[in-house]
Parts: structure tokens; C-alpha cells; sequence
């Protein structure tokens, strides 16, 4: 597995492009992760996969001009990411490249490109960002046991396991679906698409994002984390 160290924005084809973006009460900045992101991929199709948000995150994406896919109650970032993807690929919508990206990246989101570019080019295929700067966090033991978990059962040693920018043919999508359930996501992902044959590769991008901090409620997540990490475990024997 490579590491690069490039960035930038704009893809081959965005007109070929479908961006999926995981959001739960993000109406404070999914406006401007969107606007980013259509700067970026002026062709793409735009879907938010709405986790049950309570803030209007929904009605300030739909207002963006993104399709909306979202249900009565919370069922975790795997299960919305899941069934965002199939109503993507249901649409009657054929892209050769998808993106996953996580609400909460602002006017950052641009510098997604990178990731396109690389899928595109066939540098690999399935791209992942890396934070060029880490911010807020906790003591790295949730992604400590993420990637621990990863290089028991596929033998990957990815830097950022639990990055969600993630690019990605549609094939590999369709190879890694269902997604695994709630923060597993990531971790799931990888596993499954490496053991699948399919090449990974990680690109460091100035990117920002809500950090969780060392607070009562960033520990709380960071335990939920764990707990998920670990049913991926066992489920991917």
C-alpha cells in the first residue's frame, strides 16, 4: 500500500461522478461542505445520507440541490450510508466513480479531488484521505484498535482506518456493500475491499473537520467506536 502526499481539486469526469455525504445534525456547515463540493464537481450527482438529523440539516441540503435519503429514526452511518448508496444506484444513475465524504469538512471539501483523481487515473482503487493536521481527538485508541483490527483480518496497515473521504469505482462499491453497521463503517470497508483484491491508497489533504475532543460526550463516541470496530471483528472471520 502507498502513501501520497498531493493535493488538489476537480476530476476527470465529474459528469460520471456521484458524491454521497453522511450528515447528522451538520445544518451549521453542510451549505458550505455542499458548495465546495459542486465547485469541485460541477457534473456530479449530489446525495446526503440524513441520519435522522433534528437542526434542518435535511431541508438546507435539498435547498442545495442534493438528493435526500432519510428515515424516521437514527439507524447509524453504516445502515444511512447503506441505503443512501442503493437509492444511488436504483436511481437510474450509472457513474464510474463514487465519493464518500462526511458532512462536516466545510469549504475543505474541495481538496476532496485528489481522491477522484487518483481512482480515476487508476492509481489505485480505493482512495482515502488522511488528515494533513489532526485536530482535537482523544488518546488514538479507538484508531489504534481500528487498524489493529484491519491488519488481523486482511493484513492492511492504512494510517487513517477510520478516515470516511473515501474514492472508489462503482465496482468497489458494489463489492463493499452493505455497509458494515454505525462507526464500523470504515473499518468494514477496508477489510472487505482489500480482501476483494481491490488496491488501497492514502493521500494526505488539508482538510478540517467537528472534532469530538476530550469531553464526557467524545469519549462516550469514542467507546460506541470501539464497540463497533470490535463487531467487525467478529462478523469478518
Amino acid at each position: 500500500m502507498a502513501s501520497g502526499g498531493d493535493s488538489g481539486a476537480g476530476a476527470a469526469d465529474s459528469e460520471k461522478l456521484a458524491v454521497l455525504v453522511a450528515a447528522r445534525n451538520e445544518a451549521d456547515v453542510i451549505g458550505d461542505t455542499l458548495e465546495s463540493l459542486r465547485l469541485a464537481f460541477p457534473g456530479a450527482s449530489f446525495w446526503v445520507a440524513d441520519d435522522a438529523s433534528g437542526d434542518g440539516t435535511g431541508d438546507i441540503a435539498m435547498a442545495a440541490g442534493a438528493q435526500l435519503v432519510r428515515r424516521g429514526r437514527s439507524h447509524g452511518k453504516g445502515g444511512n450510508m447503506t441505503a443512501c448508496a442503493e437509492a444511488m444506484l436504483s436511481a437510474a444513475e450509472d457513474p464510474d466513480t463514487v465519493l464518500l465524504c462526511d458532512a462536516d469538512l466545510g469549504s475543505s471539501a474541495g481538496q476532496l479531488g485528489r481522491l477522484v483523481e487518483a481512482v480515476e487515473s487508476d492509481e489505485c482503487d480505493l482512495a482515502v484521505a488522511t488528515f494533513a493536521k489532526r485536530v482535537g481527538g482523544g488518546f488514538g485508541i479507538a484508531l489504534r484498535f481500528s487498524g489493529w483490527v484491519i491488519r488481523k483480518r486482511c493484513g492492511a496497515t492504512p494510517a487513517a482506518p477510520i478516515s470516511g473521504q473515501r474514492a472508489m469505482g462503482i465496482e468497489v462499491l458494489r463489492a463493499v456493500l452493505p455497509f458494515a453497521p454505525n462507526y464500523g463503517m470504515e473499518t468494514g470497508m477496508t477489510i472487505d475491499a482489500v480482501r476483494a483484491g481491490y488496491r488501497l491508497r492514502e493521500y494526505e489533504l488539508e482538510l478540517a473537520h467537528r472534532a469530538t475532543g476530550r469531553t464526557i460526550g467524545g469519549f462516550i463516541h469514542r467507546f460506541r467506536q470501539l464497540v463497533d470496530f470490535a463487531r467487525v471483528y467478529i462478523t469478518r472471520r
